[in-house]
């Protein structure tokens, strides 16, 4: 497994070498798995923003509730953006070697992830808000 893992993860940075595996797909499909990759980064940074968003704003906050809620959406904002790179790569090779798209269960955990995050935030602010 971590073999696998370091084969795919020296793919991030060498481009070439992934262009030499099977046939060049349709390039609609390349163009798609980049649109997809790049919808990632956006909500990588997305999460990298509110991570930022609720440190410096929400300073009425608890702060240790503040760190951990902030440091959560910027550790999945950086794990969003190593994912968006890893699935790229992966779904580039598979329609290189005509297999099947690989399958992830990223967007399930992220959403969850995200959904507790606000759930904490909700949480913060009534309870900040019964407490005064």
């Amino acid at each position: 497994m971590i073999e696998r893992f370091l084969a795919t993860f020296r793919l991030w940075f060498a481009p070439q070498r992934l262009q030499q595996e099977g046939s060049t797909p349709d390039y609609r499909f390349s163009l798609a798995n980049e649109r997809t990759f790049l919808a990632w980064v956006r909500t990588a940074l997305a999460l990298v923003a509110g991570g930022m968003a609720v440190d410096q704003f929400l300073t009425g906050m608890v702060w240790g509730v503040r760190t951990t809620i902030s440091l959560a959406l910027l550790a999945g904002g950086a794990l969003c953006a190593l994912r968006a790179v890893n699935h790229w790569v992966r779904c580039e090779r598979a329609m290189r070697r005509g297999e099947d798209l690989p399958a992830t269960r990223f967007p399930a955990l992220l959403g969850t992830a995200t959904a507790l995050a606000a759930l904490l935030v909700v949480a913060a602010v009534l309870l900040g808000r019964a407490g005064s």
